[in-house]
């Protein structure tokens, strides 16, 4: 590995060397008076020794607030994250504070150099459908105001769409049409909102008696939902769940392409209602999360955090879901 290619020494990597939290790494750069001489000395020689350089953008803004809030997202070419960054916006916007976008491209490692960059120069971080470890991203939250969207860590404040009833209310839907074999497309592996997905999905079917399979995971992308077509094949049924809107429009796409028929040979259904879900032919069944509330709501928590609120992270804020029935859902055909 490249020099260049190395990943940087972080705050993190200082204090587990120097036997401190995060936090008190921090403050021995940026307010060195807050932390005991000889403590601040240790750190100061342990960071020399890593390479550590602190960011001397966060070290001018020590005394004051920047008004600048970071919202990380997984994928900036996702429609799901436009509306999310909409709302962000309009929090920032009240509160009198800038947004900064970064993009991880659903790496975990890339997420992870991002937030520790942007340490210091914001006042807050909002990490939507983060890809990181939970301890990771309470490691965060002890040196910065920090808030997750689609996520549950345990001690971290975050809000999210309240998948159960939603996966419910998509299996009600497809029982009634006559269904009783659903096939369920999933998303990224690192991506605890598929996993809640799955679980309610699998809750409702045993419920209702309805057999279910898994396929996956794929890429939250349509061309993720046209390779899950192939293993769709290998054991069909009447009835597939997707990921996300753009795995099924994927998967639409690549059954029209085979001549299977949607929904008369079998259903099709997404989730999050991106505007692209009323373009396709069929118009996409899907469950309608509230993005932009989703957003703003995240953004507001954390800016309230930077300004001294205490947060409660025992539980998570849920917003709630309704299904929307479109052309790509339609009863068994015997």
């Amino acid at each position: 590995m490249s020099e260049g290619e190395r990943r940087q020494t972080t705050i993190y990597d200082v204090a587990a060397a120097a036997g401190v939290a995060p936090s008190t790494v921090s403050r021995a750069f940026s307010r060195p008076g807050r932390v005991r001489a000889e403590t601040a000395e240790r750190i100061r020689a342990v960071a020399a020794e890593l390479g550590y350089r602190a960011n001397p953008q966060a070290r001018a803004l020590t005394t004051t607030r920047t008004g600048m809030l970071a919202l990380v997202l997984a994928d900036v070419t996702n429609p799901v994250f436009a509306e999310v960054v909409r709302g962000a916006g309009r929090a920032c916007e009240r509160d009198g504070y800038t947004m900064l976008l970064a993009e991880t491209e659903e790496s975990a490692e890339k997420e992870r150099a991002m937030v520790d960059r942007a340490q210091g120069s914001v006042d807050a971080i909002v990490l939507t459908s983060s890809r990181m470890s939970d301890a990771a991203i309470r490691q965060i939250a002890k040196v910065e105001p920090l808030v997750v969207l689609n996520r549950e860590v345990p001690g971290v404040p975050s809000v999210l769409v309240d998948f159960e009833p939603a996966m419910r209310r998509i299996t009600e839907h497809l029982a009634e049409l006559g269904h009783r074999q659903i096939t369920y497309v999933a998303g990224p592996e690192a991506s605890w909102a598929d996993g809640m997905r799955w679980r309610g999905l699998r809750l409702a079917t045993e419920h209702l008696g309805i057999r279910l399979r898994r396929v996956g995971p794929v890429a939250p992308t349509v061309a993720g939902g046209q390779t899950a077509v192939v293993d769709w094949d290998d054991h069909r049924t009447s009835a597939v769940v997707a990921y996300n809107d753009m795995v099924a429009i994927g998967i639409v796409r690549r059954l029209a392409a085979s001549g299977v028929r949607v929904p008369e040979d079998v259903s099709v259904v997404g989730f999050d209602n991106t505007p692209v879900g009323e373009l396709v032919t069929p118009a996409l069944t899907t469950v309608a999360a509230p993005l932009r509330a989703l957003g703003e709501t995240g953004a507001s928590n954390a800016i309230a955090l930077a300004a001294g609120a205490r947060s409660r992270a025992t539980d998570p804020i849920r917003l709630p879901t309704r299904l929307i029935a479109r052309a790509s859902t339609g009863p068994v055909r015997g």
